[in-house]
C-alpha cells in the first residue's frame, strides 16, 4: 500500500479503546464482553530493577552516599512495558521479543504472562537489565548490565503466522537489535503493508520499514534522522514522513505536545497539557494507547490524539513507577518535575522545553510570557504599513511570529482551543479577523451577529492575542503577503483540503500548521440552535 493512502479499519473494530490513561487494570478482553483488538508487539525487553534505599551518610572512602537497602523490585521495561500498556488500554496482547535463558528472563517471561502471551526469541548474552538506586523518591544512579540482546536465528514461520493474526502491530525499539534483523525487518515490512504497523523508534535502532502507518519519534529521534536537525517538528514530522515512506509520523515535542505529519501535507499541531509528575515511560505509553487505538478501527489523527492525552495522564500518574504501583509491583511514584509526553524508559532525558542544553528552535521552544505586551486600543486595519510595523514591532521582542485567522462571529470553544494552541507554536500571536462585509459575503444575509469592533475586542481581552488585524477580502492572503508571519495556523477542520492563501505564507518563508478542531463547535450551528438567524432575517418560528 502506498504512503498515504488510508488503511481500511481492521476486521476486529468493535472493540473501542479505553479513555486515555487507564492503566491501573490489565484486562484481557474488550469491554461489554465483546472481543478486544489484537495487538503484537515487537521489540526488546529490558529487566528493570529498582533499589530503594535509606541514605544516611557519606562513604569514609569517597565523597558517595551510603545506601541502606529497604528493597528490590523488578518489572518488564522496553517492549515489556510497551506490551503492558497495551493490555491496560484493552487490547489482547502478543509479544514477540528476545528472552534470554537465564533467571532473569525467566522472572520477566513470568511476570509478562500473566497479562499477554509471549512468544520468546533467541536471545544473546544475559537479560538486559537496568538498575536505578534510589532513596526518598530520588534516583542516585543507573547501572546497566546484559545484553547485547541481539536476536539470535528467528523463527520465521511462528513469527509470520503471529504477525498474520494482527489487527496492529506495534514495533518498540530499545537499540538491542530487533529491529536491525534482517528476517524480523522482512516480516515486518510484510505485515506494514496488510494492517496497521506503528513503530517507535530508538536512535540505536534500525529506520522504520516502509509503509509503517505511523513512526512516533521524540523530538531528538527525529532530529537525528533528519538532514536538517535544526527543523522544527513540524517540518522534521513531514520531511520524515516522505524519507521513511510512513502514512505519518508524530514528533513529540515533550510539554508543547505533538506535530503530526504526512508527506506533501502541511503538518497537524496536537497541544498537551503541561503536568507535574514523572516521564518515565511517557514515550511507551503514547506508542502503545495509538497502536491499540489504531487496532480499534481509529482513524491516525484520532489515535494520535487519545496517545496524547494519554501520556499526560500518564505524567500525572506517576510514570512508569506509578503504573508499577498499581499494578501491585511498585511503591508509589517516582521522582517528579514538570513533564512531557514522549519519554522512554531508556534513561534518556525527557524531551522538554526546559531540556539541560536549552530549548530547541522553532515551534514549541517558545515559553509563554509571563506578561504579554498589552494589545492596541483597538483593531489594526489591514493596510500594508500597519501590518509591516506590527511584524516589526512583535519580532523585535524576538521569538516565533504566528499567525491565525477566522470570523470569530459569536466566540465558542472551539475558537478559545484556536487560539491557546496557536500562541504555543511561537512567542506572539496576530488574528486575521474577517470584516463584517467579508463575513456577509461568505455566510450570507443576517451575518455576522457580532460588529467587527466588538468581535475585535473580545478577541484582545485573551492573553495569547497580541494583536488583532481586520481585512475586508474574501480569504487572508492579501495580508498575510505583508505580515509575512513564520507560522499561519489554520483549524484542523480543512483537513487536507489545500488552503488558497498556503503559497503566499510560504512564498514569505512561513509554514502552515493545522490545528485541533473540535466537533460540534461552530458559529453557524450554535445560531441555528438558538434561532437568531431567523429573528436577524425577519423569520419567526413556529
Amino acid at each position: 500500500m502506498r504512503p498515504g493512502t488510508p488503511r481500511p479499519p481492521s476486521a476486529r473494530t468493535d472493540a473501542a479503546p479505553p479513555s486515555p490513561g487507564t492503566s491501573a487494570g490489565l484486562p484481557s478482553a474488550g469491554t461489554n464482553g465483546r472481543r478486544a483488538p489484537h495487538v503484537v508487539v515487537v521489540g526488546d525487553v529490558v529487566l528493570d530493577r529498582d533499589v530503594d534505599g535509606r541514605v544516611e551518610r557519606l562513604s569514609p572512602d569517597a565523597p558517595v552516599p551510603v545506601v541502606d537497602v529497604t528493597g528490590t523490585r523488578d518489572s518488564p521495561g522496553g517492549a515489556g512495558l510497551a506490551a503492558l500498556l497495551c493490555a491496560a488500554a484493552g487490547a489482547r496482547v502478543t509479544l514477540l521479543a528476545p528472552v534470554a535463558a537465564d533467571d532473569a528472563g525467566a522472572r520477566l517471561t513470568a511476570q509478562l504472562e500473566r497479562h499477554l502471551t509471549v512468544l520468546p526469541l533467541p536471545h544473546e548474552g544475559p537479560t538486559r537489565r537496568k538498575t536505578r538506586v534510589r532513596s526518598a523518591g530520588q534516583s542516585l544512579v543507573r547501572v546497566d548490565d546484559g545484553g547485547p540482546g541481539i536476536p539470535g536465528p528467528v523463527p520465521r514461520a511462528a513469527v509470520a503466522a503471529a504477525l498474520a493474526e494482527a489487527d496492529a502491530v506495534l514495533v518498540s525499539c530499545y537499540g538491542a537489535g530487533v529491529t536491525r534483523d534482517p528476517v524480523l525487518r522482512e516480516l515486518l515490512a510484510g505485515a506494514a503493508r496488510r494492517t496497521r504497523l506503528v513503530w517507535d523508534p530508538h536512535p540505536r535502532g534500525g529506520e522504520p520499514v516502509p509503509g509503517a502507518t505511523l513512526v512516533v519519534p521524540n523530538l531528538a529521534e527525529a532530529r537525528g534522522h533528519a538532514p536538517d536537525r535544526g527543523a522544527p517538528p513540524d517540518v522534521l514530522a513531514t520531511d520524515l514522513a516522505e524519507r521513511w515512506a510512513a502514512e505519518a509520523v508524530c514528533v513529540t515535542a515533550g510539554a508543547t505536545g505533538a506535530f503530526l505529519g504526512r508527506a506533501g501535507q502541511a503538518a497537524a499541531f496536537v497541544p498537551a497539557t503541561a503536568a507535574d509528575g514523572d516521564p518515565c515511560g511517557a514515550g511507551d505509553q503514547l506508542a502503545a494507547v495509538a497502536a491499540t487505538a489504531l487496532a480499534g478501527g481509529a482513524l491516525v489523527s484520532e489515535a494520535v490524539e487519545r496517545a496524547v492525552a494519554a501520556a499526560t495522564a500518564w505524567v500525572a500518574g506517576g510514570g512508569a513507577e506509578g503504573f508499577r504501583a498499581r499494578r501491585g509491583d511498585g511503591a508509589g511514584p517516582g521522582t517528579h518535575g514538570t513533564a512531557p509526553a514522549g519519554s522512554s524508559t531508556d534513561g534518556a532525558a525527557p524531551i522538554t522545553a526546559a531540556a539541560a542544553d536549552g530549548p530547541p528552535p522553532g515551534p514549541g521552544a517558545d515559553d509563554l510570557p509571563p506578561a504579554p505586551a498589552p494589545p492596541s486600543s483597538g483593531p489594526i486595519p489591514a493596510e500594508p504599513a500597519e501590518l509591516a510595523r506590527l511584524a516589526a514591532r512583535l519580532r523585535a521582542d524576538g521569538g516565533t511570529l504566528v499567525a491565525t485567522g477566522g470570523c470569530f462571529d459569536i466566540v465558542h470553544a472551539g475558537h478559545v482551543a484556536t487560539l491557546q494552541a496557536a500562541r504555543r507554536l511561537g512567542g506572539h500571536l496576530v488574528v486575521l479577523m474577517n470584516s463584517d462585509a467579508s463575513i456577509t459575503r461568505l455566510k450570507g444575509p443576517g451575518r455576522p451577529v457580532v460588529r467587527a469592533a466588538d468581535r475585535a475586542r473580545v478577541l484582545q481581552a485573551f492573553d495569547c492575542v497580541d494583536a488583532v488585524v481586520v481585512f475586508d477580502e474574501d480569504d487572508p492572503a492579501t495580508a498575510l503577503a505583508h505580515l509575512r508571519p513564520d507560522v499561519w495556523a489554520k483549524g484542523g477542520d480543512y483537513g487536507g483540503a489545500p488552503l488558497p492563501e498556503a503559497d503566499v505564507v510560504r512564498d514569505g518563508g512561513g509554514r502552515v500548521v493545522l490545528l485541533p478542531y473540535l466537533g460540534g463547535r461552530s458559529t453557524t450551528s450554535i445560531i441555528e440552535r438558538s434561532g437568531l438567524a431567523r429573528a436577524r432575517t425577519g423569520r419567526t418560528t413556529a
